[in-house]
C-alpha cells in the first residue's frame, strides 16, 4: 500500500454528499484543499460549509473524517479544518454538473 495523493483523497471524498442537496461536497467544492504528511501518515481536509449556520455540519465533518481515514492503513491520522474564507461561492466553485443540477448558469 502507498500513502494516498491528493487526488485519491479527493476521489475518497466523492460520495461524502450534502444531505440537504444530495451533491458531492467535492462537486460543490466544499472541499478547499488536501494537505499530506506522508512522514507522519497524516492528512488534512481543509473545507467549509454551504453557511456556517448549516444544520449538518457536524455530521459532513464526521463523514469527511471516515472517508479519509478508510483509504488505507497508511493514513495514521486525519484532520478536517472547517475553514470560512473564502465564502463559500456557488457560481465560483461548484462543478459544472453541479451548476447544472442547482440551476446555476
Amino acid at each position: 500500500m502507498a500513502f494516498p495523493t491528493k487526488q485519491e483523497v479527493l476521489e475518497a471524498l466523492k460520495p461524502v454528499q450534502d444531505p440537504e442537496i444530495r451533491i458531492s461536497i467535492v462537486d460543490l467544492g466544499l472541499v478547499y484543499d488536501v494537505l499530506l504528511e506522508e512522514e507522519i501518515g497524516k492528512v488534512t481536509v481543509k473545507m467549509t460549509l454551504t453557511t456556517p449556520a448549516c444544520p449538518y455540519g457536524e455530521m459532513l465533518v464526521s463523514m469527511t473524517h471516515r472517508a479519509v481515514e478508510e483509504i488505507n492503513d497508511d493514513v495514521k491520522d486525519v484532520e478536517v479544518k472547517l475553514v470560512w474564507s473564502p465564502t463559500w461561492n456557488p457560481e465560483e466553485m461548484c462543478s459544472d454538473s453541479a451548476k447544472d443540477i442547482l440551476g446555476i448558469w
